[in-house]
């Protein structure tokens, strides 16, 4: 009995393609183009430069989906909370303003919310603006020679408190802590306290005009001088050379922190398009 090998029946069959003795097409055109008179090499086909561009994110100054998240950088909203201000304070006091500044104020129980910041010759004004209906809501005016101290630092919690946060921020004291009653201390929504804590707005990276309005450093080199103007120029003041300018942790007495949990998940503190409610 023969092998399948050795049957007469059964040739041997070569798993090549009629068509692969040819070379590819690229192979083809790569030989084409080679010098004349030379025997055709087979060359491999280069790869075409890429004409697509990449670009890393994020980058400083190009964060669309935040700039369009948040009021204050729709187009001309800022410029109309500033000359609302500017037409309120030339119809009350008349000052000269020294400038304008757009941070995020952080309460007593560590709520983030957005305020508007003028610095005049006289006064510090802290405006609550609502950047959807473009309107002032609130307007806190502190005068600049009763700020005796400033705080730079990094923010810090009691021991055993839950609640934390990272970053820095700048904290301005106008009375006395001591003198602060224990129901403002624990009321949420009190307004007699002596100080304000301030920290960069999170618009500040979305353009440059954002960047000067957040940055805390400006804020604070026009903020130091116009105190000790203010001050040089009132009559008996025992404080001429101006606040204590202190770089110390930033204490935020919170322990739980829930509140503050769930109003700055969810940016509560900010004018924010919040998505389609409807269907």
């Amino acid at each position: 009995m023969s092998t399948i090998g050795s049957y007469e029946g059964f040739q041997p069959v070569s798993l090549k393609q009629e068509g692969d003795d040819q070379p590819l097409e690229t192979e083809r055109l790569s030989m084409e183009e080679g010098d004349p008179g030379k025997d055709p090499v087979p060359k491999q086909m280069s790869r075409q430069p890429s004409v697509t561009k990449s670009t890393l994110y994020p980058n400083p100054y190009h964060r669309p989906y935040i700039s369009r998240k948040y009021f204050v950088t729709r187009p001309g909203a800022i410029e109309t909370a500033m000359e609302d201000l500017k037409d309120h304070i030339a119809k009350t006091s008349g000052e000269k303003i020294q400038g304008y500044w757009l941070l995020t104020v952080i309460d007593h129980w560590n709520n983030e919310k957005e305020r508007i910041l003028v610095v005049t010759n006289k006064t510090l004004l802290i405006c609550k603006y609502d950047f959807i209906m473009l309107s002032c809501v609130q307007l806190q005016q502190i005068p600049l020679g009763a700020i005796y101290r400033i705080c730079l630092g990094k923010f810090v919690f009691p021991g055993m408190s839950l609640d934390k946060r990272q970053g820095e921020g700048l904290r301005i004291y106008w009375g006395s802590l001591e003198q602060q009653s224990l129901l403002s201390r624990w009321n949420p929504w009190s307004t007699e306290v002596p100080y304000a804590t301030f920290t960069e707005h999170p618009v500040r990276y979305t353009s440059e005009k954002f960047l000067e309005l957040c940055k805390l450093s400006g804020f604070m080199s026009k903020l130091v001088p116009a105190i000790q103007n203010a001050l040089k120029n009132s009559s008996g003041s025992g404080r001429a050379k101006g606040p204590m300018v202190l770089n110390e942790p930033i204490l935020i007495e919170t322990y739980m922190g829930l509140m503050s949990f769930i109003g700055n998940r969810n940016k509560l503190g900010y004018s924010l398009a919040r998505g389609s409610i409807g269907f």
